[in-house]
């Protein structure tokens, strides 16, 4: 997918947490909302957020899912960088959103939310210019690269900033640019294949022997952490902020 989108003319963003960071995930919200901070941003939080609007999107419901979009256009008003911590909602606001709003009276409106909308690691890198990290996260990581992530800058953007970790050392796995099974609503439809995507995705990552599994995708990190959890293989999960925010603290 090709993005177009101007330099950030401030720091002064609009944060959209994601439905996951609201059920499951409030540490990478806190995590993204530190690393900002600390990189001089001025974080707004608009509490009427929902969701994206996804879910339907795969579900083939696009009208439901328009409906989801126009209240996200109603509640991120303005002209400021949209922040999302996962990629797949990310996507969702640049990319499907586009798609289910082509002969709609008002795709402008969502192209112009689309051009102002970045995933986390993509703005810092890409948006921000800040290619080196500080602090220390002395561990073996395993980077996940989710599927809404391709054909963006955000996989490289993680990558640069990882590696800029003092002590960190990032394990390449089999098959990594395979999908995890979650899907989305994939993963509703298809549960056997889902489970037989994610149990082979689980094996390749346990080969390399990491301390730390990482992605960008709260989805992922749910799918595959529940095959982990259910195999009892003990291996940790983080997102990328939570790495971010945990290399400050040294």
């Amino acid at each position: 997918m090709h993005l177009e989108r101007a330099t950030p003319a401030s720091r002064d963003i609009q944060l959209m947490a994601t439905c996951l960071c609201d059920a499951f995930f409030d540490d990478v919200a806190q995590a993204t909302v530190e690393v900002l901070e600390h990189l001089g941003c001025t974080v707004e939080f608009p509490e009427d957020q929902t969701c994206c609007g996804q879910p339907a999107f795969n579900a083939g419901d696009w009208n439901a899912s328009r409906k989801v979009v126009r209240h996200g256009l109603s509640v991120f008003k303005g002209d400021k960088p949209v922040i999302v911590p996962s990629g797949s909602c990310a996507a969702m606001n640049f990319h499907g959103a586009l798609l289910e709003f082509e002969k709609e009276p008002d795709l402008p409106a969502v192209q112009q939310m689309a051009g102002r909308t970045w995933e986390l690691a993509d703005y810092i890198v890409n948006g921000l210019g800040v290619t080196e990290w500080p602090g220390k996260f002395p561990h073996r990581v395993a980077l996940h690269r989710s599927c809404h992530l391709r054909g963006t800058p955000s996989g490289e953007a993680a990558l640069t900033l990882l590696n800029s970790i003092e002590g960190i050392e990032v394990v390449p796995f089999g098959e990594a640019e395979q999908c995890c099974g979650f899907g989305g609503a994939f993963s509703v439809s298809f549960p056997n294949v889902s489970k037989a995507m994610g149990q082979l995705k689980v094996e390749h990552i346990l080969e390399v022997q990491p301390e730390y599994l990482a992605a960008l995708d709260m989805g992922c990190l749910l799918h595959i952490g529940g095959i982990i959890d259910k195999e009892n293989k003990g291996l940790p999960r983080l997102h990328l902020a939570q790495i971010l925010r945990d290399a400050l603290k040294g």
